[in-house]
């Protein structure tokens, strides 16, 4: 799939956590963008220093009807590309690049698919969403998603994945909350990072597969836990997020 350059037009944006805004871009020439789930795209910001380029997860589900693209971006204190993202109104224009990665589902057989995240870092697994049930509907194959949020009002796109859980039995939504736990925890609500559940997931490198996006030093932590557990280098699959500005 070729990576392309085009402009975007804002078309909507929502706040969908406290310090998360999810913005819907429409390409200015009238085409959808084709892309793999788990891609990115990039747009370019002029400051009054340089051109910034950031990055960002599609975070639009395929099949669903929706043709914009959606990206959810995390507020950054003083940041220069952030408090422009978060300045933008309908009908503001971007250049973009995109889409590119390889963070993207593969032909894995029959497995156990483990994807942790950290904040906007679940993005990518949203888009998996349409591929994951086609997957889930065979059961010799599972889903377990790890979140890892401050508080229960960070829990970006949580309602997907509840749903995701409502419809399968082996799917399963954990979330961890770092800071404050919900009023009427769920039976998969935990305290803590998703780093320190690790061991609760009983990970099996001989029928897992594990994604890792988000926060560096949660990857780090989870990359050196299947390290030391045995798995192999090609079914541990990591996209970092580094906090830019």
């Amino acid at each position: 799939m070729a990576v392309q350059k085009f402009e975007v037009v804002l078309d909507s944006a929502r706040m969908i956590t406290p310090r998360v805004r999810e913005l819907a871009f429409r390409r200015k020439d009238g085409a959808v963008l084709d892309f793999e789930p788990g891609q990115f795209i990039s747009v370019m910001i002029q400051s009054p220093e340089k051109l910034l380029r950031r990055s960002y997860s599609i975070a639009t589900v395929p099949e669903s009807g929706d043709e914009l693209l959606r990206i959810a971006v995390a507020h950054v204190e003083g940041g220069r590309a952030t408090s422009h993202l978060f300045a933008m109104q309908p009908g503001d224009e971007l250049p973009a690049i995109g889409p590119a990665g390889r963070f993207v589902l593969r032909d894995d057989g029959h497995c156990r698919y483990v994807l942790l995240a950290t904040g906007t870092g679940v993005t990518p697994y949203r888009a998996f969403l349409p591929e994951l049930r086609r997957r889930l509907k065979d059961p010799k194959n599972s889903v377990d998603l790890v979140l890892g949020v401050r508080n229960p009002e960070e829990l970006l796109y949580g309602e997907d994945f509840l749903a995701m859980e409502e419809e399968f039995g082996n799917f399963r939504f954990f979330a961890c909350y770092s800071r404050d736990m919900p009023e009427t925890p769920r039976e998969r609500d935990r305290k803590g990072y998703v780093q320190e559940h690790l061991d609760e997931l009983a990970l099996d490198p001989a029928h897992d597969v594990i994604y890792l996006c988000g926060n560096p030093g949660m990857i780090d932590a989870a990359a050196e836990y299947c390290d030391k557990a045995g798995f192999p280098i090609a079914n541990v699959r990591r996209e970092k997020y580094v906090s830019s500005n």
